[in-house]
């Protein structure tokens, strides 16, 4: 279920000048910048994803302090003590409360004078919108996990509740691994229809048959976080004409569509010329098979619409909010870009 709210987009008051910070925290990785309000980046810094539902809400932002540290550190002797302004775009931040328990937290840190917290979704659309005017569009990412988030006139946002199969989300790399994983196994024992993924998978880890990948996963001698390199996999077994995973690709090509879709109709925008904005790993690659299913959907159900793929890091998208908070000039963006391009 898609929640719209009313209100400034993230990052877009008026603030005080001097060195932004921008954090971006995905699942499964997190990058901070220090930047200057003329778009220069002063000091980065990188590290593993934000998953405060697993770690405890303080003991995650305690790893993004460390990057913050990092950063700033790399920004040398000249970097201010505290930033005016920290922009915050972080994973797992989906519901009202949690963006509340968030901001509080990064606030209580010191770390800048103002700070807003938005999710991570709201970056990758930040990145792929046009510098200056009123910004209106929509983003899908699908990395991990599967998000959408869009811009309206008057400032109105469109969201997803995006908690998994709860709130009846589909797609991302978990999902994909674990869909080729269900036909494979059923394939092999006979419950299923033929597929290559049966093959494939196991294959890749250097094992002889579904069995075996499936007691190497169960009993972790094939360790769980090692089931997204079974994505790649999927989608090269579905390029080579598998029916089985050539249906598992337009599904998630659909959920992506389905997503910006409606996004479009609530913000009033499925009849504009508005970018659709495309990120996250999965659609970042641009797979042939679920890109040219996207963009042929995309045309049938928002015809005027713009497919745009960023292969930017998201960070770029939470820096250029932060940039909007200063009032930056228009040469601050093109450099900030430059910089990421």
């Amino acid at each position: 279920m898609g929640v719209t709210h009313g209100g400034a987009p993230p990052g877009r008051e008026t603030g005080p000048g001097g060195a932004l910070l921008a954090v971006d925290a995905g699942n499964s990785k997190t990058d901070v910048a220090l930047v200057g309000p003329d778009g220069v980046v002063l000091g980065a810094a990188r590290g593993g994803g934000f998953q405060p539902q697993g770690a405890g809400l303080r003991r995650a932002v305690d790893g993004l302090a460390e990057l913050v540290e990092r950063a700033t550190a790399a920004a040398g002797p000249a970097a201010p003590p505290y930033a005016a302004h920290v922009q915050a775009c972080l994973a797992n931040c989906d519901l009202p409360v949690e963006e509340e328990q968030l901001t509080a937290e990064v606030a209580a840190r010191g770390w800048g004078r103002t700070v807003a917290v938005a999710n991570d979704t709201f970056a990758l659309l930040r990145a792929g919108l046009p510098d200056g005017g009123e910004p209106a569009g929509v983003a899908v990412v699908c990395g991990a996990g599967i998000n959408c988030a869009g811009l309206g006139p008057g400032g109105r946002t469109a969201r997803f509740l995006a908690l998994g199969r709860l709130s009846g989300d589909r797609g991302g790399g978990v999902d994909l691994a674990e869909e080729a994983l269900w036909w494979a196994a059923r394939a092999a024992d006979g419950r299923g229809g033929p597929t290559a993924l049966a093959r494939a998978l196991p294959a890749h880890f250097g094992l002889d048959g579904m069995t075996a990948l499936i007691e190497a996963l169960h009993l972790g001698s094939v360790p769980a976080r090692r089931r997204h390199e079974l994505v790649p996999v999927l989608f090269a077994v579905a390029a080579g004409g598998d029916p089985v995973a050539r249906g598992i690709v337009v599904r998630q090509a659909e959920e992506v569509v389905t997503m910006a879709a409606v996004a479009l109709e609530r913000l009033g925008l499925l009849g504009a010329e508005v970018p659709v904005v495309l990120g996250g790993g999965v659609l970042a690659a641009r797979h042939p098979l679920l890109h040219a299913r996207v963009v042929a959907l995309l045309a049938r159900r928002a015809p005027k619409a713009v497919p745009v793929v960023v292969t930017a890091p998201p960070v770029l998208g939470a820096a250029l909010l932060a940039l909007d908070r200063a009032e930056a000039p228009a040469e601050a963006y093109g450099r900030l870009r430059a910089h990421y391009a």
